[in-house]
């Protein structure tokens, strides 16, 4: 039976509580989850994945994306090429190319198999582009997020022994100095 750490459930709660005031979260919005719960549990990335600990993170996304929409999709390790676990539905909407691979916790990571294996639908993809994200235990999600990312601090710096980076995107700003931007877009 799978335990849950209510700090770290807690933690990851203050840390979507904070990247929501940067970028409001609707159905619209999809987040990237990069996490080593190897990292989180106080080892080095890669060396002693835990489901125990996926389960205490992934309960926390899921109760955010039935109170506020949002849509999570979460990285597999180097293993599996940083391949992405998403809903199939949410994946077909947004035009992502599905990938035939399965995650286990030695090849995609513990946070990915879980993920795997308690969605409704779960598909992989190899590549998205999201409008935010956490990274838990540095997992380098940047190549998953929009092209103009933003950092954005939380009061939150470690989910566990994790170190805590998140970002949330926007629009590129073109045209120069004689460009006029409207008010930052909060949809």
């Amino acid at each position: 039976m799978e335990s849950i750490n209510q700090e770290w459930v807690e933690q990851i709660d203050q840390a979507l509580t904070d990247l929501q005031q940067a970028m409001p979260f609707n159905e619209r919005k999809l987040l990237v989850i990069g996490c080593s719960t190897s990292e989180v549990g106080g080892s080095q990335i890669g060396t002693s994945g835990s489901l125990d600990v996926a389960a205490s993170l992934f309960q926390t996304f899921k109760t955010w994306h039935e109170r506020t929409g949002i849509h999570f999709a979460f990285q597999c390790c180097e293993h599996l090429n940083r391949a992405l676990i998403i809903d199939r539905d949410e994946a077909e909407k947004r035009g992502f190319e599905q990938v035939t691979v399965r995650p286990i916790r030695h090849a995609g990571g513990a946070m990915a198999t879980y993920a795997f294996e308690h969605m409704s639908d779960p598909i992989a993809v190899e590549t998205i582009q999201a409008d935010g994200g956490l990274d838990i235990g540095d997992t380098l999600i940047g190549m998953h997020l929009k092209r103009v990312a933003v950092p954005v601090r939380s009061k939150i710096k470690r989910i566990g022994e994790a170190n805590l980076v998140m970002a949330r995107t926007r629009p590129k700003l073109i045209g120069g100095e004689r460009a006029i931007y409207p008010e930052t877009d909060r949809r």
